[in-house]
């Protein structure tokens, strides 16, 4: 396979900026035999391309060694840190408050594949046997943060986690969760009212055919489109679901980095 045929590869101004969230130890620690930025370019091809790992291009560095770096910068929460960074920036670039203060939420359930495993669940909902992965995100759509969870688990059921890891993450300040009629319920707004959030389900008017475009809903789905662009999230192909959210935060911040190169001085 022709590693040229998938350009993936981080130019520079982009690399300066993901290095020192990356660089876990030394880039010349002793035991450092490859490149970061070659690690990051095989994983970015791992992402792009769907490929199994065994299936890397030979010019790349052994796919074992990748596996096992991108690993602890998925373990790590490396991507998960940038993406947060970049969400700042974003904000402010659109002339918003650092800290959202409306979040909205939802679900999409990926194909289970072997690898899948016990965490593999039917959606009754979707007619398919996968894994959930759950999202909340801000009014412009970027991600606060991701759950995973096995495809027959309610949507519902997921609201007190996500709103808790919300107010952690944005100290409190979320004072609105906006959801679709998959959240109805009186357990789910207490579970929201639980964490000082009020839980807002937007429903499809009454008597309405076909597609709608909802409130604010559109926002998440948008969301979920933009990772889709990335083959290694058209299924669930992992093992661990570690290296599920990783490859998530590590596609949101590729993302918002090409989003936002002109005021970071990228491609200029």
């Amino acid at each position: 396979m022709d590693r040229r045929a998938y350009p993936s590869d981080v130019d520079d101004e982009m690399w300066l900026f993901m290095r020192p969230y990356l660089t876990l130890v030394p880039e010349n620690a002793p035991q450092r035999k490859y490149s970061l930025r070659e690690m990051l370019n095989a994983t970015l091809w791992v992402a792009r391309t769907g490929s199994q790992w065994a299936y890397l291009p030979h010019d790349f560095p052994p796919y074992e060694l990748v596996y096992q770096q991108a690993r602890r910068w998925m373990e790590h929460g490396c991507f998960e840190n940038m993406a947060h960074d970049l969400r700042a920036l974003k904000r402010e670039d659109a002339l918003r408050e650092g800290i959202p203060t409306v979040a909205i939420i939802d679900s999409r359930t990926l194909q289970s594949t072997a690898e899948s495993g016990a965490r593999a669940g039917y959606d009754g909902a979707k007619r398919r046997k996968g894994s959930k992965i759950h999202a909340a995100v801000d009014t412009l759509g970027n991600v606060l943060t991701l759950l995973v969870t096995p495809g027959n688990e309610q949507d519902r059921d997921q609201v007190y986690d996500l709103c808790r890891e919300v107010q952690a993450l944005t100290g409190g300040s979320i004072d609105v969760v906006i959801a679709d009629q998959g959240y109805t319920g009186d357990q789910a707004s207490t579970d929201a009212a639980v964490n000082d959030v009020e839980l807002v389900v937007v429903k499809r008017p009454s008597g309405a055919h076909g597609f709608v475009l909802l409130p604010r809903r559109w926002i998440v789905e948008r969301t979920f489109a933009w990772t889709a662009r990335f083959r290694r999230l058209a299924r669930d192909l992992e093992r661990l679901p570690e290296m599920l959210l990783g490859f998530h935060w590590l596609a949101l911040s590729v993302l918002l980095l090409h989003n936002l190169s002109p005021i970071l001085g990228m491609g200029s």
